[in-house]
């Protein structure tokens, strides 16, 4: 269940997951997702890391538990314990830039 990677567990409705899923995804880091209203065994996992409690965001990355991390908890343990899931460095571009870019 927690294998090599990053893995975000979440249910629905849960604000700190969405924060934390769109952080992840503006860093550019490769994440799956579970859901543990939908996962039995996904739930249990959290109980185990959690002290008893469902308490999402839950993450792991290669193994090893984070419950309710901040992105930057994330990069830091991603750096630590799985540095080949970094994105390449990219020149900064202020958000402004780059909505103009994406437009057709």
């Amino acid at each position: 269940m927690t294998g090599n990677g990053i893995v975000l567990y979440w249910r629905p409705g849960c604000p700190y997951c969405t924060w934390l899923r769109r952080g992840l995804r503006v860093k550019r880091l490769p994440f799956g997702e579970t859901d543990i209203w939908s996962d039995p065994q996904a739930a249990a996992f959290v109980r185990s890391v959690a002290g008893g409690h469902e308490t999402v965001p839950t993450v792991t990355v290669n193994g090893r538990a984070m419950v309710n991390p901040s992105v930057a908890e994330v990069l830091a343990a991603v750096a630590d314990h799985a540095p080949g899931l970094l994105p390449a460095e990219q020149p900064a571009t202020p958000w402004w830039r780059r909505l103009r870019r994406a437009r057709p």
